[in-house]
């Protein structure tokens, strides 16, 4: 994985509705927390996934985007989306080309799940691995962002 105070790597995929999203479009204007999910309507990736959804409004109040991503297709997407109820976009990696550009692995043939919170700059701030507990990377983002937003 890549680490805190490194700069997030750019890219561009497409999201649920086939627009493409890049990171650098949010570059000087928000924060960004980019969750890295195994599957589709899974579910772990269904609990979190929801559990973004429901944190969404306290993610916008501190200027922050919320972005999945998985290596499942833009029409698995959209129905996951809609099924879900999601307000954030979630990108098809189906060439998982940003997975490896951001070294998650996984475990025992399974993609990882990791969550980076990504600075106005581009800058890594936190970043938190955990396969087995889906909803906790919405409490530890949270965190992540109230703690950057504390000054010393």
């Amino acid at each position: 994985m890549l680490s805190v105070g490194s700069n997030a790597p750019d890219f561009a995929l497409p999201a649920q509705d086939g627009e493409e999203v890049r990171l650098s479009d949010f570059r000087g204007r928000k924060n960004v927390v980019i969750y890295f999910y195994p599957k589709d309507f899974s579910i772990g990736c269904t609990a979190e996934a929801k559990a973004f959804r429901d944190s969404y409004q306290t993610f916008a109040d501190t200027d922050t985007e919320v972005i999945g991503i998985s290596g499942d297709s833009v029409d698995s997407h959209q129905r996951f989306s809609e099924h879900c109820g999601l307000p954030f976009n979630i990108l098809s990696d189906t060439g998982k080309t940003v997975r490896e550009l951001y070294e998650i692995g996984g475990l025992f043939g399974t993609s990882g799940r990791v969550t980076y919170v990504v600075d106005r700059d581009g800058v890594i701030r936190y970043v938190f691995s955990s396969l087995v507990h889906p909803t906790r990377h919405v409490q530890e983002a949270l965190s992540a962002l109230k703690r950057a937003a504390t000054p010393p």
